[in-house]
This record gives C-alpha cells, structure tokens and sequence, in this order.
C-alpha cells in the first residue's frame, strides 16, 4: 500500500503559494457551511510514521480553518481513569458532534499497531482489534459521519534523514527523541504490521489515504484538497445512500413467545418479602464492599412495561448500596447535544469506573423498542442496532463489567390496574400521563419488539433477566437476588 508514496512527490514553492489562499478560503466556507447544517459531524484521523509531518499536518488545518469549530485530541498512553474503561471509552468521549470536525492524533489504531510492533499482543489479538475497529467506524459512517483516515509515509531512508534533519536543528531538536531512535530500528516490523491493519481497515465506507510525507507542500496541499473535496461532496449530495433490502423479523407461526411462558402468578407474602429484602440488600452490600469487587464495576440495566415497578426496584437496589459509589441514570428523550452525537454515546460516557455501579433507568435499547415502535428511526436503523447493542455490550464485559440487564413483564390487566390506582392517588398522579395511555394501544407492537430483543440480545455475556413483575414483592427479591449471584460469579471467575 505504500509505493505510491515513496516516489518522491514534490510541490514547487510558486504553485504551493499561489494555490494556498484559494484552498483555505474554500476550506473557511466549507467550514462554515458545516456549522450552519450541522448534519454530519467530521472526524480526521492522522497516523503513520514519526517525523512524516503528521504534528505539523494538525498544526497546519487549525491555522488553516477556524479553530473554534476543530476539536483536535493528541491521544497519548491511556490515563488511570481510562484504564478502568474498555479502551474506546475515551475515543467515544472526543467524538465530535454534528457541525464540528475532531482531528485524531493518535487514534483507536495506535496502541494496536503499537501493542503488535512492541510484541506485547499476539497477531489474534491485533485481529480482534481490527474486526472492533471496523464495526466501530461502520456505526459511525451508518450515523451520518464522515470519517477521512490520512497515513503519513515515508521510506526508511527518509524516515532516517528526516529524523537526522530535525535533530541538527536547534529549534526542531526537541522533537526528535530516544524513543524515535528505538522505534526507527523497528522500522521494518513497524511497516509489515502497520500495512496489514491498513489494508484490513480500508473500508468502502471509511478508505485509508497514504500521503508522502516528505515534502510539507506537496503534504498539506494533498490533505487540504483532499479534505476540501470530501466535506463539498457530502455538504452538496447529503441524501443518504440506498439502504439494502432488509430480511423481515418473522413471529412464531404458533404466536408462543418468551412472554406468555412467565409465570405470572407467582407472589410473596409481605413476611417473607422483608425477611429476603433484608438478607440480599445485606448480602449485595458485602459484595460491592468486598475487595474483589474494586477490580470490576456493575451496570443494571431496567427495562420493561410502563408501571412494571421499575423506580420501586432500583430504590431497592441503591438502598443497599454506598450512595458515594453509585449513579442512576434516567434515559428520557435524547437532548439537543444527544442529537448530535451517535445515538450510543450518551450511553457510552456513563460506563462506570472500577468499584463503581450504573444504573440505568431505560437504556440502549430504547432503539430497538420505542424507536422501532413509534418509528422514530428507520428500520434499517433499528434492525442493525442489535449487533451493535451486542459489540457494545461484549466490550463492557471484557472490561470486568458485571452487566445485568432486566425485563420487567406485567400483565395488560395489571398494567390498568396500577394506572388507574395512579390516577386516583394524588401523590402518584405524576406517574401517569396521557403518553402512558397510548403507548397502552399499542401493546401488542411493544411485546413483539421486546421478544425480538430478548432473541437477538440475550447472550452468554450478557444474558437478560426476564422478572415476572406482577407482585412487586416477587420482582424486587428476584432482582437483587440476580444481582448477588452475578457479582458472585464474576468474582469466582476473576
């Protein structure tokens, strides 16, 4: 992949100096335009070899556009805070919204190619990074960005006289360090490992751009013109290309589905329900105070019908917990600065720190759910939200994370019952809204979805919890008695 930039490409001074003004003036306007739509968010990428340009490239585009609307992120070692996350957390955190562009000096592909060159992973582990890397940018691009991916080359020759060039310079000498040296001798390994990952991430959607980066004018004029022309096409064509035909979701053919097998009618005395309450909200509090629990973090995630007990049981739950160590999450409609993100990051900026548990009251799913329902989102939108909810979920659970998710299932009948004993209590009228009373006509729509979900989200990493909710005694003790066995479990395994 690297020939074509070991020609020596060169730029002569008067064409550089007479073609910059336009480029940034064209740049500045595109920019602009950007910021006004604000459809589409812009993410820049730049890697590739130490002393190819790659500092001053970012230099260059922020002196170029206006600052203001460029969020640059120099991504170095992983801090202590971002250790105890799955390593994309702190690259869904630098996201830029819609309207802005976000420069990534050093990206989600630096510590892979790193990790591999340095031989602290194995050529599996590499893989598995690709294949993450991949859906990951996939999720981006299905979300309206436009990611543009610049690989900054240069020959070993090059890289050596470049590196010698910047050491004799007083004011470049800095730049040039031990480690650049150390790495150099890698050089080699650095280009075997560094050309495979290019060209198993070279997507149709997100394409790698090899730029020779010996020469700065021919460098620049390359990435401006390049970047020049990706922001005008998307800002003057923004229809979405045409989505591929979706294979249906079919229901049983006998209508039996994992809802109508719960057993609905299981209850508890009140008696027994404080004498368990008490015991597991005992039993969970030892265990996120046990020192095993300080390498792993718990997220509980609540979904189910209105009026199931959802606030009631996370009451429970955070009654037996140290309030220092523990968030709840309310998901209601997503926000303006929401909006302008893709949809997982309002969720991915909530993953709890070692030792720490998340609840959240609604969660991801709400795509698969209430935007399929209502329709606030496209099919093809929904219907790729599984896999993603899953890649999601699967690098929670690599991380230590104990994630227990829960389904609260109440009958129809029990559903207008408790709605109308809210209406007629005055301090749990709050509860009850006319949005309520119509998601209410259309239950047989939500069950089919939430069957659909349990199917295709409920795996051996992240199992769902189906709670039969219509004695709320029942559901409460069945919860935190899940809770308890699953921190049990990921404490024996770990």
């Amino acid at each position: 992949m690297f020939e074509s930039a070991e020609l020596g490409h060169r730029i002569d001074k008067d064409t550089y100096e007479n073609e910059v003004p336009k480029l940034r003036e064209a740049l500045l306007d595109a920019q602009f335009e950007l910021a006004q739509q604000a459809k589409f968010p812009v993410i820049i990428l730049i890697g590739g070899v130490d002393g190819a340009g790659k500092g001053e490239t970012v230099n260059l585009l922020n002196a170029w556009m206006d600052p203001r609307h460029i969020e640059a992120h120099a991504m170095g070692e992983p801090s202590d805070e971002e250790r105890e996350r799955p390593p994309m957390w702190r690259f869904w955190r630098a996201l830029p919204p819609k309207g802005k562009i976000g420069i990534f000096f050093g990206s989600w592909y630096t510590l892979p190619i790193l990790n591999r060159v340095l031989g602290k992973s194995k050529s599996s582990e590499l893989s598995q990074s690709i294949d993450r890397i991949n859906r990951f940018e996939k999720m981006l691009t299905d979300e309206d960005a436009l990611i543009l991916k610049f690989w900054f080359h240069l020959s070993k020759d090059a890289q050596k006289k470049r590196l010698k060039t910047l050491e004799k310079d007083p004011k470049t000498r800095w730049r040039v360090t031990d480690t650049d040296w150390e790495r150099f001798k890698l050089y080699d390994e650095f280009r075997k490992v560094s050309e495979h990952t290019l060209r198993e991430t070279s997507t149709g959607e997100a394409p790698w751009i090899v730029v020779e980066g010996e020469d700065f004018r021919y460098r620049s004029l390359t990435v401006g013109k390049i970047l020049l022309e990706a922001i005008r096409k998307r800002l003057d064509h923004p229809a979405r290309p045409a989505q591929p035909n979706i294979a249906p979701l079919q229901a049983p053919i006998d209508q039996l589905d994992v809802i109508d097998k719960l057993n609905m009618s299981q209850k508890l005395s009140r008696k027994k329900y404080e004498t368990e309450l008490e015991q597991y909200q005992g039993k969970l509090n030892l265990l996120t105070r046990d020192p095993g629990f300080h390498k792993m973090s718990l997220i509980a995630v609540f979904e189910g019908s209105d009026a199931a007990g959802k606030g009631g049981a996370i009451r429970r739950i955070t009654a037996a917990l140290d309030a220092r160590y523990c968030r709840i999450i309310p998901i209601a409609a997503p926000t303006e600065e929401e909006r302008a993100q893709p949809y997982m990051w309002r969720f991915w900026r909530h993953i709890p720190r070692s030792g720490r548990v998340t609840i959240f009251d609604r969660s991801w799913y709400g795509r698969v759910l209430v935007e399929r329902v209502e329709k606030f989102c496209p099919e093809e939108d929904w219907m790729r939200a599984y896999s993603e909810i899953n890649d999601f979920e699967e690098q929670l659970v690599d991380n230590n994370t104990v994630l227990v998710k829960f389904w609260l299932a109440i009958t129809r009948e029990e559903q207008l019952r408790r709605f109308k004993e809210r209406e007629s209590i005055g301090f749990k009228r709050f509860k009850i809204t006319e949005e309520d009373w119509r998601n209410r006509e259309k239950w047989d729509d939500y069950e089919r979805a939430v069957c659909d979900m349990v199917d295709r989200t409920s795996t051996e990493i992240a199992p769902w919890t189906l709670v039969e909710a219509n004695d709320k005694y029942f559901a409460r003790i069945k919860i935190l008695k899940t809770l308890c066995q699953r921190i049990e479990a990921a404490m024996k395994k770990g």
